[in-house]
């Protein structure tokens, strides 16, 4: 149960005053929730900058571009004339000069009752001159000069989203902060004392009351307070986690080998070295009686899926079952047509198991799971639906781990006698990432690429000379490439002017033929995505036009040119896994990288290493230091650690602490019992972190 202190942070945002069903949908819309915003949500939306309204220097000495603060008397009114573009003008002057203030299609009335000719009156905003004379268009606050004192000195400025205004937000974030309960203390007294820590409440005040810059810097006192309490609810769910999968013993793993020899004499290749060493790690973990937590890294076309596959086989020769689970439809399928064909060369059977398996088949193998007739499944989130039962599951493998919970991990890992359980990703991920979350998981690398692989030759081109890689691609497809053209949006949106799918498919049809350009994006039905890819794969379509769907593990081996239209608004790994969709087969494969110029200097910086540099480890290291842990893996939606408050590079100090302190706090008071557990225990429900409470054996 939550405690009843965080009830009123966690009612809808409804609840709070003016705020009605439009205005609670765009608020969902800003935090980014897909269900309904709650006020803990507003408290947590942390401002990225400040407004500095304590500048008063005279109308005559105004910083052009400031942001200032003007105390004037009103000498005149200037309408705009009739059925005229022009704005309307008021002027007042102080000692030392006098100041325009300039209003576009305002209301004369309002304007009259606002600034009446004759009154003292206080007006703030950006100073700007124009001809010599200091002017400010539609100041942002205006009062007269006895309310002079409710004007905000500084104020903070918010992340904002369509439809919201900055004074509805401000009200409304005021309002949620009133809901603030005192918090009992979680963190341990010296390190408070140590860190010089406010308390969490204090915290939330200052960082939405700042006095100046400085309050709401990463390494102010507040800033790291709620960092620490945001890594210490994180880290602890994970230690509560994976202290209860630790107790469930593994059952040893005592392969004969006899199946996997069959395999690896089926393959056109040898393993690498890192492949070996990756598997007789695994099969190392899957030995002993504890169970394994190993995560495989391997960039992109590094040879993942066979390491893998052998250790399923490992599991299967020692009479046992395995799993494997897919973030995606087309993932998963993918995996099913590369291990069936090799497994069942060895009598291994493999069924595939989505969402789109039809009723009757479902059943069918939940019934072979059931009693052991399959060896291995493969398939999404299906696989651990309360009606599927396995006969002797003993390992679970996840794919593309970050697009899971690690609790979606662990209802996986109940369905059988705590199975060993192998994670994969073709994102590389830095260690430290990696430790924020994950926790202390084995990792192993693949750091080389199978033989017969060409690097993938990148170049930057600017949008300007579209018309000259329509022309290279028209001569490729002649030729018989095949090739990918990434776009960003689906549809067009007035809010962002980027080609949409839609629109550049269209194009391209017209320039290269309809018959050969394909399109697939996420709004598009499964079945419909499915015969796109297909089509695509066979050949009938030779350019496919795609949004970032085919972004993860899509697998068209003679695909070898890709396109990636304002290459400058993804990230670098998001880049670096879209051009992993070519240079899969043995010919040498090409990425163009197009992008709207003048490019930021981030920018510059990002489409530079990409180009340099072919390796996956290096390019994930360097997008850390150039964005931040938030939106390394892709959107901050993906389920990946992106932190509110914390972040790895500039609170890496106290990262290090909280994982300390959460295995000792586990090791202490396993059951969260003791009064700081108790605390703690409001901490995790604050963060979001509840669900790790359900596995402790007490609450």
């Amino acid at each position: 149960m939550r405690p009843a202190l965080l009830d009123p942070l966690f009612a809808p945002v409804s609840s709070l005053p003016g705020i009605g069903p439009k205005l609670a949908k765009t608020f969902a819309k800003l935090v980014g929730r897909e269900d309904e915003a709650r006020v803990i949500d507003l408290v947590f939306h942390a401002p990225s900058s400040v407004i500095d309204r304590r500048l008063k220097p005279g109308i005559a000495h105004l910083p052009e571009g400031a942001i200032v603060t003007v105390e004037g008397r009103v000498d005149r009114h200037q309408p705009a004339p009739a059925r005229s573009n022009a704005p309307y003008r008021v002027y007042l002057h102080d000692e030392t000069g006098e100041l325009t203030l300039t209003f576009f299609h305002a209301k004369a009335d309002w304007l009259e009752k606002s600034l009446p000719v004759g009154e003292t009156i206080v007006v703030s905003g950006r100073a700007e001159w124009f001809n010599g004379r200091p002017s400010m268009v539609h100041p942002d606050y205006m009062v007269p000069a006895e309310k002079a004192d409710t004007l905000p000195a500084v104020e903070p400025v918010y992340p904002m989203t369509a439809g919201l205004s900055a004074k509805i937000l401000r009200r409304s974030l005021e309002a949620a902060l009133e809901r603030v309960p005192d918090f009992p203390e979680w963190v341990d007294r010296e390190i408070v004392a140590r860190q010089g820590f406010p308390t969490t409440t204090e915290a939330l005040r200052a960082i939405h009351h700042p006095r100046d810059d400085s309050d709401i810097e990463l390494q102010s006192p507040a800033r790291r307070r709620l960092a620490y309490d945001e890594f210490l609810a994180g880290q602890l769910s994970l230690s509560l986690v994976r202290s209860r999968m630790r107790k469930a013993k593994g059952r040893p793993v005592r392969p004969t080998g006899t199946l996997s020899q069959k395999v690896r004499a089926a393959l056109p290749f040898a393993l690498t070295a890192g492949q070996e060493q990756a598997v007789s790690a695994i099969l190392g973990d899957m030995a002993t009686d504890t169970r394994m937590l190993r995560m495989l890294q391997g960039d992109v076309g590094s040879g993942k899926t066979i390491v893998g596959l052998l250790a399923m086989l490992a599991v299967v020769e020692d009479g046992g079952q395995a799993v494997l689970m897919a973030p995606t439809e087309i993932l998963a399928r993918q995996h099913y047509d590369g291990i069936a064909a090799l497994a069942e060369r060895a009598g291994v059977r493999v069924r595939l198991l989505t969402g789109k398996t039809k009723a009757r088949d479902r059943r069918q193998i939940e019934t072979d799971l059931a009693d052991g007739t399959a060896h291995i499944v493969i398939g999404t989130h299906a696989l651990f639906q309360e009606n599927v039962a396995y006969h002797d599951l003993r390992l679970a493998i996840v794919d593309e781990q970050h697009r899971f919970g690690v609790h979606q991990r662990l209802r996986l890992t109940q369905k059988g006698l705590s199975p060993h359980l192998l994670v994969m990703s073709a994102t590389p991920i830095p260690r430290t990432l990696v430790l924020a979350a994950f926790g202390d998981m084995d990792v192993s690398n693949l750091t080389e690429k199978p033989a017969g692989r060409k690097p993938i030759q990148t170049v930057t081109i600017p949008l300007e000379r579209i018309g000259d890689v329509v022309g290279r691609l028209r001569d490729a497809l002649a030729e018989g490439k095949k090739c990918y053209w990434i776009c960003p949006l689906v549809e067009e949106s007035e809010a962002v002017e980027l080609m949409s799918a839609e629109e550049r498919h269209e194009t391209l049809a017209k320039a290269l033929g309809p018959d050969k350009v394909g399109l697939i994006h996420g709004r598009m039905s499964s079945a419909d995505k499915d015969a796109a890819m297909e089509a695509f794969k066979s050949g009938e379509t030779r350019l496919l036009v795609a949004t970032t769907v085919v972004e993860v593990g899509v697998d068209v081996p003679d695909a070898t040119i890709i396109v990636i239209e304002h290459a400058e608004r993804f990230g670098l790994a998001q880049l670096h896994q879209l051009r992993g969709r070519v240079g899969r087969g043995a010919e040498a494969s090409s990425c163009i990288l197009l992008y709207k110029g003048p490019l930021s200097e981030m920018g510059r910086a990002r489409l530079s290493v990409l180009r340099d540099s072919n390796d996956g480890f290096r390019i994930a290291e360097e997008d850390l230091k150039l964005r931040g842990e938030g939106e390394l893996l892709g959107t901050r939606q993906s389920g990946v650690p992106g932190f509110q408050f914390g972040s790895i590079e500039a609170h890496g100090d106290i990262l290090a602490l909280a994982r300390k302190d959460a295995g000792y706090i586990v090791n202490k008071d396993p059951e969260l019992v003791s009064e700081r557990g108790t605390a703690l225990r409001t901490l995790l429900y604050l963060f979001r972190r509840d669900e790790a409470i359900r596995y402790l054996s007490a609450g």
